[in-house]
């Protein structure tokens, strides 16, 4: 027996990140969540599975329309066609009170119910399945306290939708403990709900396969779906396949040797090159951090809008169109011999400097200024307080964060380094 263990679709969920560039075919990667539930189904297909388990958030909320509905079910159709039945339990993205829109889907597949957890058999392979949709958006409760005792003798699947110990970047939702999930005496707990794939455990197998498609930075490497494979009532093999048609990666390049734009776009070029060379034949989205004490630190600073755009003109050039770098962080820093041209300044530059040094440790300061700069927050743009990285100047760790960035542009105008 094999079946396929899936989450997270957040099918149509927008990717975050991708600004709108000439050259980025932002519309096009809108459709990524789509096309990596088609290789989802493609996939089962293909490996002849008995059933498909998605284990919550099919969706991202509510849906605009219903074309989301209809995708979803045109695909669970494929399905049914191919003789393959698929269970579903609703996460906290897609709870009854979520999604106020409806459609019937084919009769192979089953949506756990939201009042009470249930078990669905398959005599067939002497299999049971035991699950609970969330009712609500927020389910701060274990759920899996109340799910039945195991059919005895048989094959037994906990489906369930879960924060577990606690994940970072995921509420805390239908928390439960490792041991918990144990004492049930299930042979594999089919979890969802945190992005990352992670085995919590083998005995028995406790998995969070991941979502199908990475959405923003935040969400980087593979994403899948995991294969288990069964043989007389015992697991044999657990396998993740990767799914995803957008990846999502950061590249850290150091610049202690670059002392121009163009050393800084020949080190860029060699270590996208390098990265293509290792990476799977898909499209990729790539933020560029760039590191260390460079000579090349105030011209880049001051020329930061047109290191961006020479960025991603390179990106397209090396990829044809198939690489967009998400954001270019600049990080360098100034030589110690320039650093040191500037501390010995006894003026109000001096000072200065030191200030924005001290301030970052001072968080009686950061909250000042945190305060200070609350009100300047709402007349931000709304990208800026949206997405995966919102910009929140009222929280002093966010301000701590940025002192660096100006200490660097004032830094790179003092040493006279305008560009010509």
């Amino acid at each position: 027996m094999k079946f396929l263990h899936a989450a997270d679709v957040h099918l149509d969920s927008p990717l975050d990140g991708l600004e709108r560039y000439e050259g980025a075919p932002v519309e096009q990667l809108r459709g990524a969540t789509r096309q990596a539930l088609k290789n989802l189904v493609e996939f089962a297909i293909q490996q002849q599975v008995d059933f498909v388990i998605i284990a919550g958030d099919v969706y991202d909320g509510d849906w605009r329309d219903y074309n989301t509905g209809l995708f979803f079910s045109a695909q669970m159709a494929e399905l049914t066609r191919a003789g393959i039945p698929v269970f579903v339990i609703k996460g906290n993205h897609d709870a009854a009170s979520q999604v106020s829109k409806s459609l019937t889907l084919p009769a192979r597949v089953h949506v756990f119910s939201h009042n009470r957890p249930e078990t669905v058999r398959l005599p067939e392979f002497e299999v049971a399945l035991h699950g609970q949709s969330y009712a609500e958006r927020a389910v701060t409760e274990d759920l899996s306290r109340n799910y039945p005792a195991p059919v005895s003798g048989w094959f037994n699947i906990g489906l369930l939708h879960t924060s577990a110990t606690g994940r970072e970047g995921h509420e805390n939702y239908a928390p439960c403990t490792i041991e918990g999930l144990r004492s049930k005496g299930y042979d594999y707990w089919a979890l969802g709900h945190v992005h990352q794939r992670e085995v919590l455990c083998e005995d028995p197998w406790i998995v969070f396969p991941g979502n199908l498609q990475g959405r923003h930075i935040r969400e980087t490497g593979p994403k899948g779906c995991t294969l288990v494979t069964v043989d007389r009532g015992a697991i044999r093999q657990v396998q993740h396949h990767n799914l995803d048609v957008l990846r999502w990666d950061e590249l850290a390049i150091d610049l202690t040797t670059a002392h121009d734009l163009d050393s800084v776009l020949s080190q860029t070029s060699k270590a996208l090159s390098a990265h293509l060379d290792t990476g799977d034949d898909l499209a990729w989205a790539l933020r560029l951090r760039f590191t260390g004490a460079s000579p090349a630190h105030a011209s880049l600073a001051l020329r930061r809008e047109q290191l961006v755009a020479e960025c991603r003109a390179l990106a397209a050039n090396l990829s044809a169109n198939t690489v967009w770098i998400e954001k270019v962080k600049l990080q360098t820093r100034p030589p110690a011999a320039q650093v040191d041209q500037l501390d010995d300044r006894a003026d109000a530059v001096g000072d200065l400097l030191k200030f924005l040094r001290d301030a970052s440790s001072n968080e009686a300061l950061l909250t000042d200024l945190a305060g200070d700069l609350a009100d300047l927050t709402q007349k931000l743009p709304t990208d800026l307080n949206d997405g995966p990285e919102p910009l929140n100047l009222h929280d002093p760790a966010t301000i701590a964060g940025l002192l660096p960035e100006v200490e660097a542009l004032l830094t790179s105008r003092l040493l006279n380094q305008e560009p010509s």
